[in-house]
Formats: structure tokens, C-alpha cells, sequence
């Protein structure tokens, strides 16, 4: 028997309206044969009249269930071929997935593909798959499965990084590994927009590559040209790279970490061999950011996600300000800042009224040029507002 999960009078109205989360303070009554539906369970949703609407993963926190249908279906091997099926097409129709210089792309962006808890990153001929739910973690072999069945022999090796994604109290003890195949040696090399990347999905952060500013690294390469650049949060140096590629004058790649800069160094390296305008430094962004006189007239602020939920929003905006005033107060006259928020807490909104705010700080005359987001790869459902993360603005500073 599907536990069954009744709601309070009147809870059903978001998800009348699809809305793919439903939260602990809507239910008004569990019914199920066990003690407790166990983490990660699937579970039927009904009103308080009774009326069946969702069926999804059950959870333990705020959001008690990610809805994956709202249809009295079964969630089997079918299922799951389908809505691979469905999330390759929408990739095909992108011309991602037979792409000559694009070899990297995202394949399941969670909600935007109607499989919350879900991400799976194509690299050449391996997937990466990564759980953020228990259900999901539970499914990761049909997944795989469904995967192999849908591409047939384009994938040789299937991966699976959650370990750093699950929530740690379910208590599943994951390890990273192969769910099928094996790709021998990392890193790997990609191909996205022409230039040439390492990618280390064993290892790396996220699933090896921010494959997300796949759009907003290309308009760098428009206007880098002659430019001085400045990469900050550089990771594995991709704005880097497109500067280089641009013509730019001279690029440097700060970040803390002292393996993201030896990857921004490997990965220029790849692409323009030892003799590029490029230096590297593993030092504190922020405090980097004090004192740059104004030797740059482009400059790229990529941080991580100052916001992970609501309770520390403040103080993140408060960082996003502080970061972008520093940069705005010491670009080069007519120079370029590309500024981003990747936090979903942090609305496109706020993110442009904080900018604002900097500027206005940093006493200088601001033209907004660009207003960005996330790419094709990663889209949002229509339903679920929430999933527009990535915001950025190019800006023209007088």
C-alpha cells in the first residue's frame, strides 16, 4: 500500500495550480500501515474531501514531498524511461546533443524537468548523475537504467556523486562510484562553445564543470577583446578561457582554492599553451577586491551561493553589496562588470536592487547592458518560479 498523505482545507491550491512542493505545515493526517513512512517512500497526496492530486517522494523537513506526477500512475521502469526520454528531447530540440563543439550539457535539471531532487550532467559519453533527495537516491539504478535504455551505446559510463547532495541526517552512508561502465584516468576532456576543458567529475565540485554560465561565458569571449580581465571565484577558469579566447589583453583567475587555480591554469594551458597573458592567484576574492586600483576594465564576479535558504538572506545581500561595490568603485572607466547570484533564495529583483545599491555606493554611473540567467539546459518550470537560480547583469561603468 502507497502511504497516503491527507492536506489541511484549502493546502491543495498550489498544487491545483502544479506546484511540485508540498510542505509539512499543509498535512493534516498521514495514513499508513507502518509507524512512519520512511524518507524517501512514495507517497499519494489527497485533499481533506478525499480527491486524489499528486503522488511524490515523502521527506523529512520543511518540504515533505517533491512531487514527481500529479497523475495516478505508476512510477516504474516505463515511467522512468519516459521522462528521459522527454528531458533528451527537449535537448535535442536545443541542438545540444549532437553538437560538434559542445560536448557537455545538463540532461535533468530537477523541477525544470518535472524529477525534483534530480540532476544529470551529460560529459561526452558519461553521465553524472546527482541525488538531492532520499527518493531519488533510492531510484539512482532505475535511473541509470532508464538512461542506458534511452541513449543506448552514446553513454559508456554512468556516475554517481551524491554523496555530498543526499540529506546527511537520512542516514544512507552513500559513496561516490560507478553505477555502470567505467571512464579510465581524470580528468576528461570536453568541448563547450569550441574551447577545450578538463573535467574531473571523481573529484571536482558540483559534478565536475559549472556547465550553467555556458551563455554568459560566450559573452564574455564578444567583449573581451583588448580588455584587461579580472576572474574571480575563477574555479576551473572558464570566463577565463572565453577572455582568452576574445582577445583579451591580459586575464587573471583568483580564487581561494589553491586546486581550482591549478585547474584555471591547466585548462588555459589546454587551450592557448604556456605563452597566454595569463596569471593566477589563490587568494581571498573579497580581500583581493579592496585594493585593485583600476588596472582592470572587466570584471567577473562568480560567487557561490552566499544564500543557501531564507534565514541568512540578509547577510548575503550585505556580502553581494560589499562585493560589487568594490568592483564598481575601481573599474576602469568604460569597463565591463559581469555580476552574478547563483542563490535561489536571491530573486532576480533583490540581486538587481543590491547591485543598484552598490553602485550607488561606489558613486558611479551604471548602464545595465545585459540581464542574464541560466541556460536552455537548465529550465524552469513554469509552475515553479523558484527554479530561476542564476541571475546576472553586464554593466557598463562610466
Amino acid at each position: 500500500m502507497i502511504p497516503q498523505i491527507h492536506l489541511r482545507r484549502g493546502k491543495e491550491e498550489s498544487l491545483l495550480r502544479r506546484h511540485p512542493w508540498i510542505f509539512s505545515g499543509a498535512i493534516e493526517s498521514v495514513r499508513y500501515d507502518g509507524n512512519e513512512i520512511p524518507e524517501g517512500a512514495l507517497v499519494d497526496v489527497y485533499t481533506r474531501s478525499g480527491d486524489f492530486i499528486a503522488r511524490g517522494h515523502y521527506q523529512i523537513g520543511s518540504i515533505a514531498v517533491r512531487v514527481l506526477t500529479f497523475e495516478q500512475e505508476p512510477i516504474d521502469t516505463a515511467w522512468w524511461q519516459r521522462m528521459i526520454s522527454t528531458a533528451l528531447d527537449v535537448r535535442r530540440t536545443l541542438g545540444l546533443t549532437d553538437a560538434p563543439d559542445t560536448t557537455c550539457y545538463r540532461l535533468v535539471h530537477g523541477e525544470g524537468d518535472s524529477l525534483p531532487g534530480l540532476v544529470v550532467d551529460i560529459y561526452d559519453t558519461t553521465a553524472v548523475i546527482q541525488c538531492h533527495s532520499v527518493g531519488m537516491y533510492h531510484a539512482r539504478l532505475t535511473i541509470a537504467d532508464a538512461i542506458r535504455t534511452v541513449y543506448g551505446d552514446r553513454i559508456t559510463a554512468i556516475y554517481d556523486k551524491s554523496s555530498q547532495t543526499v540529506p546527511f541526517k537520512a542516514g544512507l552512508n552513500p559513496v561516490d562510484g560507478y553505477l555502470y561502465g567505467k571512464t579510465g584516468g581524470m580528468p576528461r576532456t570536453v568541448l563547450e562553445n569550441g574551447e577545450k576543458f578538463l573535467v574531473n567529475w571523481e573529484e571536482g565540485q558540483k559534478t565536475g564543470f559549472f556547465i550553467d554560465q555556458r551563455f554568459n561565458r560566450e559573452l564574455v569571449r564578444r567583449y573581451a577583446r583588448g580588455r584587461t580581465v579580472l576572474n574571480t571565484f575563477c574555479y576551473t577558469g572558464g570566463f577565463s578561457v572565453y577572455a582568452l579566447a576574445g582577445g583579451a589583453r591580459e586575464v587573471c583567475s583568483i580564487d581561494s582554492s589553491e586546486r581550482a587555480v591549478a585547474l584555471a591554469d591547466a585548462n588555459v594551458r589546454l587551450n592557448f599553451g604556456e605563452e597566454a597573458p595569463h596569471t593566477s592567484l589563490a587568494v581571498d576574492a573579497v580581500e583581493y577586491l579592496k585594493d585593485i586600483g583600476d588596472r582592470y576594465d572587466m570584471i567577473i564576479l562568480d560567487p557561490p551561493a552566499f544564500a543557501k535558504h531564507h534565514k541568512v538572506l540578509g547577510n548575503a545581500m550585505q556580502g553581494y553589496k560589499r562585493l560589487n561595490a568594490r568592483a564598481l568603485a575601481q573599474i576602469k572607466s568604460g569597463g565591463l562588470l559581469f555580476t552574478f547570484s547563483c542563490s535561489q533564495a536571491v530573486s532576480k529583483e533583490l540581486f538587481r536592487t543590491t547591485v543598484f545599491s552598490a553602485a550607488a555606493i561606489a558613486g558611479r554611473k551604471v548602464r545595465i547592458l545585459h540581464q542574464l540567467t541560466q541556460p536552455a539546459d537548465h529550465p524552469i518550470n513554469i509552475y515553479h518560479p523558484e527554479g530561476e537560480y542564476l541571475k546576472g547583469l553586464v554593466l557598463y561603468v562610466e
